[in-house]
């Protein structure tokens, strides 16, 4: 099981898919080999031995197996259905099944995410409604089995309470042979999932289906955060799951690893900073553009003065942005400011939780509600308080009061509403 050796720690968990990729079986024998009870696991999949549910003779099998010289966990659920199932039928089986089992409502609300996602991007894919989408390898018992077998596996291990992270997840190449005939891999509904979801992927290392729709919808609806690398954490166990087939170039395992927080340790994400020298442009234009890129997605905008060549006054504007974001913001500082060049470069930054709260306050029989940004440390501490400018400055005007006074009333009133909760 999972040696926490302090409750008080927060979770983390690595999903490391940046090799093998990810499908719903290595998923599930993964969180197995991390420690999930097995009996749990099985007996809940083989409730869907069921009439009303379309399956009988369901049997599972767990066994250890070896991957490239890794040892791995391998989970395979085989039954006869007694009729293929539509988009909805489906739905209805996992959502079910989830209630049948008692599930928590995280783990429920999981496994019903994870179905609907799947089943959603399939008919869209088809021109389809839910109740007219007749899925073909999704509708086998496997697809209901490893997403309710994973809802309860992570509730077991407690890590719906986890902070969990993801390495982008490769995805394969080369063309692949299902019922709907010859396609490119990924699948077009695995692709389509993780588009919807803006999940980072990459192609490769192998011309083969690595990433499955099962795998992907079971990613999308779990990872609270992708990143390259793994996040600060001390290591408690890892799992590692295997997938069908033995590949000669690598070992086809998907890594799980369970860690606690450092006391001391910070948040972290990663950034691209954007920057670029300006020599011949105006105020104006300067100013426009930083409001643009704000208006874009840029995280934060600055401008620098400084000398150019012949000692030409100049500005640096920078941008901190989401990687994902840093062409379309690169393109619009060359559109507007006439720049010949853009510098990029990624890094990690130090950042502390942030959530905006609404608080009502009641000042001089005036109650209103207001903004206000709560930072917290890793261990969920509230760190500082500070109401948003323009809903105090709106209180300000309607009590006719100076507005630092009203700053502090509101971050005051909010400082005893947080704390009670």
């Amino acid at each position: 099981m999972l040696m926490d050796s302090n409750a008080n720690s927060k979770r983390i968990v690595a999903i490391d898919c940046q090799t093998a990729g990810a499908s719903g079986d290595m998923f599930l024998g993964t969180l197995l080999d991390l420690g999930a009870d097995a009996k749990k696991v099985t007996d809940a999949v083989k409730l869907l031995e069921d009439p009303a549910a379309g399956y009988t003779n369901v049997e599972v099998a767990i066994k250890q197996v070896m991957r490239r010289e890794f040892r791995a966990t391998k989970v395979d659920v085989s039954a006869e259905a007694v009729a293929r199932k539509n988009g909805q039928e489906l739905i209805e089986t996992v959502e079910k099944l989830a209630q049948k089992i008692g599930l928590s409502k995280k783990a429920a609300e999981f496994a019903s995410r994870t179905i609907r996602t799947l089943v959603s991007a399939e008919a869209a894919l088809h021109g389809n409604s839910l109740a007219d989408a007749h899925l073909h390898e999704v509708g086998l018992v496997d697809t209901p089995a490893e997403i309710v077998g994973c809802a309860v596996a992570l509730e077991d291990l407690g890590l719906f309470d986890a902070r969990i992270y993801s390495t982008p997840v490769s995805v394969g190449g080369g063309i692949l042979k299902f019922s709907h005939g010859i396609v490119p891999s990924p699948a077009p509904a695995t692709l389509a999932i993780l588009q919807s979801k803006s999940f980072p992927i990459k192609g490769g290392p192998i011309e083969n289906e690595l990433t499955t729709p099962t795998g992907a919808a079971i990613l999308v609806n779990v990872v609270d955060e992708v990143s390259r690398f793994y996040p600060t954490m001390v290591p408690l166990s890892v799992g590692y799951g295997a997938g069908n087939k033995d590949f000669q170039e690598m070992p086809n395992v998907l890594r799980i690893t369970v860690g606690k927080t450092l006391e001391q340790a910070m948040l972290k994400d990663e950034i691209t900073i954007l920057e670029t020298n300006l020599d011949d442009v105006t105020g104006e234009v300067v100013g426009y553009t930083v409001d643009r890129l704000l208006e874009e997605g840029a995280k934060d905008v600055s401008v620098t003065p400084m000398f150019t060549k012949k000692n030409r006054p100049g500005q640096i504007i920078k941008v901190i942005a989401d990687p994902k974001d840093a062409p379309h913001l690169s393109q619009i500082l060359i559109q507007e400011t006439g720049t010949l060049g853009v510098r990029e470069y990624t890094c990690e930054r130090h950042i502390v939780s942030r959530d905006v709260v609404t608080i009502q306050v009641d000042i001089d029989g005036l109650k209103q509600n207001v903004r206000v940004k709560v930072a917290k440390n890793i261990n969920g501490e509230i760190l500082s308080i500070k109401p948003e400018f323009e809903d105090a400055k709106s209180l300000a005007y309607k009590l006719k009061r100076p507005l630092r006074e009203v700053l502090e009333l509101v971050t005051t009133t909010s400082k005893e509403a947080l704390g009670e909760r």
